[in-house]
């Protein structure tokens, strides 16, 4: 059974990329909008993991993480958090399971994948 990941990424160009690298590696993906709402989205997907980016359009997504690690029915959901400055201390503190520094190497990402879904 594939694997699912959501993406909440605000970054077109790394949406498509991220697509299509997760497929090739098996992955079942779901990409957001940069507006959507997020905790709903998890609720309806239930991804294996949710690759949030902390920067979104309008939305802030260590907020976001706060708010899915305040809701009892999702706050066990995996996250690995992304960003282009090194908000990695802030993020796991917050409780994102990883944080991934952009850019970042596909390999790196696969790695962070494997480490943090959950088997099953």
């Amino acid at each position: 059974m594939e694997k699912k990941v959501l993406l909440a990424e605000d970054d077109i160009t790394m949406v498509s990329l991220l697509k299509t690298l997760l497929k090739m590696e098996g992955y079942e993906v779901v990409a957001l909008d940069a507006d959507a709402d997020v905790p709903a989205a998890v609720r309806r997907e239930k991804p294996d993991i949710l690759l949030l980016d902390v920067h979104l359009f309008q939305q802030s997504g260590l907020e976001i993480l706060d708010e899915l690690r305040r809701a009892s029915d999702i706050s066990s959901t995996r996250v690995v958090m992304t960003s282009g400055m090194n908000m990695r201390e802030e993020c796991i503190n917050r409780g994102a399971n990883d944080f991934l520094l952009k850019p970042y190497m596909p390999d790196d990402l696969i790695g962070i994948l494997k480490r943090n879904i959950k088997r099953t």
